[in-house]
């Protein structure tokens, strides 16, 4: 397989600008995407001709972006130190803000599993180290009955995640150690292993952050340098370069066909061969 045969053109399309530090992307049913502007505080929605409305302000500060499995919107809120849910329209609540009797650090990105749970990561980037309560950055899983599990405590900076078509895999990746590790995924939502399944060193700026998975299993993640690709075997297809350092990315389109990226300042696009999997 080759790059450029699931990548219509390699040439990224602005489609809106002037934010600034966007990320979260995740596209809605309806035909729209949301993405998270973290300094602003300030949750958009953007049409695919590019009007873009405030979809929620304040925010919290929010980061990733994710549905549930009845449509509800997730948030992971730096400024708030939670993830939140808004069970109603404009009635939103924590999912999960403590471990024990200690703080979140700021959950970072999300994902949910087909029975509903819930997997988050924990960096500190939101808070200064002072205000820190817990003594790692960790990976968690929140339960469909609401027990918050700690599952991985020996990352130095989790940030993306993502679930493989199977869900048999979750991979999550460390922007401070710049690379991608795997996780099997058991019955009961626990992890097991978490191998290196991917080295991202690079003389590029940036560092692994934002990572999505298409339907035949390839790995997309932002990097140093722009978009790295791989295959479900490991296999680096390359790195998609565009004007901005990318900091995450989500399929939409009527076809899932669309990767929205976003990119410090700016929204682009570019058109796959394979569809994402639906958040």
């Amino acid at each position: 397989m080759q790059l450029a045969t699931i990548v219509v053109s390699s040439e990224w399309e602005m489609v809106a600008g002037g934010f600034q530090f966007t990320e979260g992307p995740l596209w809605a049913p309806e035909g729209y995407l949301l993405f998270s502007d973290i300094p602003a505080s300030t949750i958009y929605s953007l049409s695919p001709e590019g009007v873009r409305r405030v979809w929620r302000y304040p925010s919290g500060n929010s980061n990733g972006l994710t549905w549930d499995r009845n449509g509800r919107l997730i948030a992971c809120e730096h400024g708030n130190r939670r993830v939140s849910i808004e069970r109603q329209p404009g009635v939103i609540t924590s999912l999960a803000d403590h471990y024990g009797d200690a703080r979140l650090n700021s959950p970072n990105d999300v994902v949910v599993r087909s029975d509903g749970t819930v997997y988050f990561t924990d960096p500190p980037y939101g808070i200064q180290e002072s205000e820190r309560e817990l003594p790692h950055n960790g990976v968690y899983a929140l339960s469909p009955a609401g027990d918050l599990h700690l599952l991985v405590s020996d990352m130095q900076r989790p940030n993306g995640l993502a679930l493989s078509p199977d869900e048999s895999i979750l991979y999550v990746d460390d922007s401070q150690r710049r690379h991608i590790r795997a996780f099997d995924v058991q019955p009961d939502g626990m992890l097991a292993g978490g191998e290196v399944w991917a080295e991202m060193a690079s003389p590029d700026a940036g560092s692994p952050d934002g990572m999505k998975v298409d339907q035949d299993g390839n790995v997309w993640c932002t990097g140093p340098g722009g978009i790295w690709v791989y295959t479900p075997d490991r296999e680096l297809l390359g790195i998609l370069r565009g004007p901005e350092q990318p900091a995450n990315l989500a399929f939409g389109g009527s076809d899932r066909c669309t990767l929205y990226i976003t990119a410090r300042t700016g929204i682009y696009r570019l058109r796959t061969t394979i569809p994402g999997i639906p958040a």
